[in-house]
């Protein structure tokens, strides 16, 4: 039985390749996160058709909401980690995030922008920033530049890991 990997055998994840030394480690575990995240969207999910990315097998919330919530996520928790909060188009783009009907083209188009506009931003954080209190949400909850950048890496992970189970379970299901 031969098992299909996309992933060729000498592929190795960013945060082993050497990349990035120019930047402080925990910004550049960000960094390796997001870049990592961007390799396994395009992996298991750019060959989907719109089904699929709108797909919800077992119930589970569609490929398409994982990656518009990564996509508006990043950039909310960044929003905060610059020590301002949301304004009324972020709100608004949070709650359409599990619309129907997504074309997983400009899904993809917009997870990459977002990545790109996103590290340019975490680099402008310097070590000294990281201990800066940051409150999130109307309540203003605590935490740190860095808590929430290792926020936008753990929480990115996560929904990457959710959208390519799911990416699985819409192609074995039609």
């Amino acid at each position: 039985m031969t098992i299909h990997h996309p992933l060729p055998a000498q592929a190795v994840e960013p945060w082993l390749r050497g990349t990035l030394t120019d930047v402080a480690p925990v910004t550049r575990a960000v960094l390796h996160a997001l870049e990592l995240a961007h390799e396994d969207i395009l992996r298991w999910c750019a060959d989907l058709t719109d089904q699929q990315w709108n797909a919800r097998p077992l119930g589970l919330a569609p490929v398409a909401f994982h990656v518009r919530h990564l996509s508006r996520a990043i950039d909310r928790l960044l929003t905060y980690a610059e020590g301002h909060q949301l304004n009324a188009t972020q709100i608004a783009m949070m709650k359409s995030e599990m619309d129907p009907g997504a074309a997983g083209a400009d899904v993809i188009v917009e997870f990459a922008t977002t990545l790109n506009v996103s590290a340019e931003r975490i680099r402008a954080f310097t070590p000294a920033d990281f201990d800066l209190f940051r409150g999130v949400g109307k309540k203003s909850l605590p935490t740190t530049v860095a808590g929430l950048l290792v926020h936008v890496a753990d929480h990115t992970q996560r929904h990457v890991g959710q959208a390519i189970v799911t990416a699985k379970l819409a192609k074995s299901s039609g």
